[in-house]
């Protein structure tokens, strides 16, 4: 199955109907559907998105949140060599505020060549390719 890889802000968009990227997403999802698409996340992206859901949502929201997130997406582990080449990465865009979070998962996506489903400017700074 082909598929695209999840950063944390369409996930979170999903679950949260005051995110500015909310219908977004829902869109972005019934067209991932039409287009036989499935989700994969990186388990660094599944505690990023967890936390944030926790965070602004509650606990009882993230813990419905990460069954159904479990449920529907595969789920993709970065390498010890994808988080070292991460960090590396980090080095060339100094003056970009880059997540190690983000840095992992363009590597992975690099690698297995997979598009990025974000909302995030710096994945094409980091010109990775990203599913629009």
């Amino acid at each position: 199955m082909r598929v695209v890889l999840a950063d944390t802000g369409p996930l979170y968009a999903l679950v949260d109907p005051d995110d500015r990227h909310h219908s977004r997403a829902r869109r972005e999802t019934e067209r991932l559907e039409r287009q036989g698409l499935g989700v994969a996340v990186a388990y660094p992206t599944l505690l990023e998105a967890y936390t944030l859901v926790m965070r602004r949502l509650g606990g009882p929201a993230a813990a419905l949140w990460v069954e159904e997130t479990l449920g529907g997406c595969g789920l993709l582990n970065p390498t010890a060599e994808d988080y070292l080449g991460a960090v590396g990465r980090l080095g060339a865009f100094p003056d970009q505020p880059i997540t190690l979070f983000d840095s992992v998962l363009a590597l992975l996506s690099e690698r297995l060549g997979i598009p990025v489903w974000t909302y995030d400017h710096h994945f094409d700074l980091m010109r990775v390719e990203v599913w629009r």
